[in-house]
């Protein structure tokens, strides 16, 4: 569903993403880990089109983000760790104006608009002007629009920021639901307990580079993935002390 090869990613002289190679299949929840500035964002951000790169491939579904940008857009949903959302819109309003981008019908998307704004609790909310909505009511929103066209691929950066314990368990039964029916779902967290829980494989990345991924039982083994993230973080700073 996802593909990145090699991919390589630099601000001036630093290498943000370094020849990093990631696949995920249909039905998978694939979680991203890492601590901040060690290119998680900047790797998401590259496979939504929205950074260029220096080095590498992405392919969604077998369309290459850089030669096949709409194409590949069509099918994959990004949801950013602070969704801008336009603010002068009501919350319906945005559904809709992101409803007629993906072309969903009328029909299919009233049945999905209101299945996910009950699930997360807002629907009495998507009549008012999205600025005078909390951070966590517009985390529900975006993820609202992101679920509404059914996307082959979900990418998101920290979902779990800011949504309150009953939307973070609805998220997760939409995650796996969605991954059970065929979709695939790439996404970084700081939430380890959540990702352990979750996620079908994992990867670990630290300053810019791939540590370790492959299936939950194959990188934490009898560890927590909480352990296995400090022992790996741990042990490549002091690799980069000794050298």
């Amino acid at each position: 569903m996802l593909k990145i090869d090699n991919l390589t990613k630099k601000y001036g002289d630093k290498v943000a993403v370094d020849n990093l190679t990631l696949h995920i299949k249909p039905g998978e929840v694939y979680g991203f880990i890492g601590s901040n500035g060690a290119g998680k964002t900047t790797t998401l951000k590259a496979c939504a089109g929205i950074h260029t790169f220096d080095e590498g491939t992405i392919t969604v579904a077998g369309h290459s983000i850089k030669d096949k940008p709409i194409e590949a857009k069509k099918i994959f949903a990004y949801i950013p760790d602070n969704p801008d959302l336009y603010e002068y819109m009501t919350g319906i309003k945005f559904l809709n104006f992101v409803a007629d981008i993906f072309e969903v019908s009328a029909d299919v998307r009233t049945k999905k608009f209101h299945e996910l704004a009950t699930t997360f609790g807002i629907e009495a909310d998507l009549a008012i002007p999205i600025s005078d909505y909390s951070h966590g009511m517009k985390q529900k929103l975006a993820l609202i629009s992101a679920f509404c066209h059914d996307p082959k691929l979900i990418m998101m950066d920290e979902p779990f920021v800011g949504l309150d314990p009953s939307a973070a368990f609805k998220l997760k039964e939409l995650m796996r639901k969605h991954c059970d029916n065929g979709g695939a779902i790439f996404f970084s967290t700081h939430v380890l307990e959540v990702a352990e829980k979750l996620c079908d494989k994992i990867a670990i990345i630290k300053g810019g580079k791939l540590i370790k991924s492959g299936t939950m039982e194959e990188v934490k083994g009898d560890e927590s993935l909480e352990e296995v993230f400090l022992e790996l973080a741990d042990g490549e700073t002091n690799a980069e002390s000794s050298n």
